[in-house]
């Protein structure tokens, strides 16, 4: 059993304890890997029906302009990510990336824009450094306020809009990466209609102490279930979708993660705000050379899961890694290994064969295409 003695709580653990779950160390947070219907279950009730997720260990931070112009903030923010935030409309979201002075990436977050000010999640493990990132750089337009304490829960699957829509009707009317006010079991709460499992779904900013008042009316629903960390990855594995720190990181630009889709027109040569942003210089150009290697899709031959670490060879006696796995595993919903990764990129096209070596053999891949399951976002 591993010691969770120390780490940090999230508002629902103690329900997360009271359901079963198996808690472990996560980004120094005690976080249920699995409840007792276990991940492969867990992450096949997700595809079928919906699951609650707790995410409250992530950040969730206000930047609200000093001036009171939505226009000021945005300007400010795009000084640190390489993405469209002043064109984003009132009640949207948008994906991001935190970047540096040589075009690797700090983390990948969502933001919203609220109006009179910006909502931002960032990943857990990277949190305190990216705070520490805004305040350093945006203090001087922006009040940054931390949401410390506060419930994040992730609603996701083809039942999600049925569940939820159960206890505010108006959340059927939001599109994919909408954002709304909306009041549930009583809390005003912060709605994004996203996720990260590849399945329609909401995530759920909502007070500490209605969080568990929340999951648990949720989870009176019978085709609710709770589900933990190890299917929410191999969700986000078959969806293709980045963990920061395994498949992106101040190693790779975003050209190399093949994210070129996160950098909106408006700031690549050429846009109207082209640039401005850490790391300029060494990302657009690669827009036009493209860059020495590329993340795709790996599609293991036999039913042997392939963990991250694992190189990859363009022959079965070569000696020299052409690629490497970054994130690995079985995949549920295929019925069969799947997993990303990084080969150079003059062998990133779908159906090159490779050879991954495991325990000392050398065991046939193909790159794939990514996602490995249609997404069923609500467009």
């Amino acid at each position: 059993m591993t010691d969770t003695t120390g780490l940090l709580r999230t508002p629902l653990t103690p329900l997360n304890i009271a359901l079963g779950g198996k808690m472990v160390d996560f980004a120094g947070y005690e976080m249920p890997v699995q409840f007792p219907d276990g991940v492969m279950k867990e992450h096949l009730h997700t595809r079928a029906k919906a699951g609650v997720f707790d995410v409250s260990h992530m950040g969730q931070v206000i930047l609200r302009p000093k001036s009171g112009r939505y226009e000021d903030a945005a300007l400010a923010l795009e000084g640190l990510v390489p993405v469209d935030v002043l064109g984003l409309k009132p009640g949207r979201q948008r994906y991001a990336l935190f970047t540096d002075a040589k075009g690797g990436i700090l983390d990948d977050l969502m933001f919203a824009n609220r109006g009179d000010h910006l909502f931002v999640v960032v990943n857990a493990a990277c949190k305190v450094q990216d705070l520490a990132h805004m305040r350093a750089h945006l203090s001087d337009i922006c009040d940054i306020e931390e949401l410390a304490g506060r419930g994040l829960i992730a609603l996701q699957g083809p039942v999600a809009e049925a569940a939820l829509a159960k206890l505010a009707p108006e959340v059927a009317d939001m599109a994919f990466m909408e954002v709304r006010d909306v009041t549930l079991v009583g809390a005003s709460c912060i709605v994004s209609r996203s996720g990260y499992s590849g399945e329609d779904g909401y995530e759920i900013s909502v007070a500490g102490d209605k969080a568990v008042d929340l999951a648990e009316t949720l989870l009176e629903n019978p085709d609710v279930r709770p589900i933990g960390l190890g299917a929410r990855d191999s969700l986000r594995l078959e969806a293709g979708l980045c963990l920061y720190g395994s498949d992106i990181d101040t190693a790779t630009t975003p050209v190399a993660s093949a994210l070129e889709w996160a950098v909106q027109k408006v700031r690549r040569k050429g846009g109207a705000r082209a640039g401005g942003f850490p790391g300029a210089d060494v990302i657009l150009p690669e827009f036009d050379t493209g860059a020495a290697r590329r993340r795709v899709g790996i599609a293991p031959e036999g039913r042997a899961p392939m963990r991250a670490g694992t190189e990859l060879f363009l022959g079965e006696g070569d000696s020299t890694p052409v690629g490497r796995i970054t994130s690995g595993g079985f995949g549920p919903s295929v019925e069969a290994p799947v997993a990303m990764g990084y080969v150079a990129a003059s062998l990133a096209e779908p159906g090159t064969r490779l050879f991954a070596e495991l325990r000392g053999k050398r065991l046939p891949v193909a790159v794939a295409t990514l996602p490995f399951i249609t997404p069923r976002y609500k467009r």
